[in-house]
């Protein structure tokens, strides 16, 4: 995205910004779905980094989304999903492990607590993306991965489809978002 493009962004309404990072998150995940699934060699690669790229714009999003419900977990948030954005950049997998879902899980746990305390989310989303997070979790050890797929798999789609959905097509309440940025010192 280019500086003039993220400016616009920065200055949008909440609703919009909330908008444009479902819409992110699924162009994302349809790049790398259809990267993995159809292409190889060189091409492979650079779906992939074009889906990184769309998901990290997608995380500074939603940070600025979040920030007023908790500015030190949002940031956190930020932090879990950049460093396992970077495994999955650089393909770094020891033994196997997709280290990078393991990040997403605990990047899902705080984004899960943080719509579950927003007052411009409803509630059953934070659940579902905790949720989410706790099936992502399981790539921390290939045994459980092994044992509880695909169902675990199922749980990490379902929370995240869940939440950017929501966010694409309902975006977020903006007089309870404007409130809660207000009570937070939040511009």
């Amino acid at each position: 995205m280019s500086a003039a493009m993220m400016k616009r962004i920065a200055e949008a309404s909440p609703r919009f910004k909330a908008r444009i990072a479902g819409l992110l998150y699924f162009f994302s995940l349809l790049t790398a779905g259809l990267t993995e699934t159809f292409v190889r060699g060189r091409l492979n690669y650079a779906g992939g980094y074009i889906a990184i790229a769309g998901m990290v714009a997608m995380t500074l999003i939603s940070y600025d989304i979040f920030k007023p419900v908790n500015r030190s977990l949002s940031l956190l948030a930020v932090f879990f999903a950049f460093v396992g954005l970077t495994f999955e950049a650089l393909r770094l997998q020891p033994q196997g492990l997709n280290i990078a879902l393991v990040f997403h899980g605990f990047y899902c746990l705080l984004i899960g607590y943080l719509i579950f305390r927003s007052t411009f989310l409803p509630r059953i989303l934070g659940g579902l993306m905790a949720f989410a997070g706790l099936g992502w979790l399981t790539y921390l050890s290939n045994p459980l991965v092994h044992h509880l797929s695909p169902y675990n798999l199922g749980c990490g789609l379902l929370g995240d489809v869940s939440v950017f959905l929501w966010l694409l097509v309902m975006g977020v309440n903006v007089q309870r978002w404007k409130e809660q940025a207000s009570a937070a010192g939040e511009s």
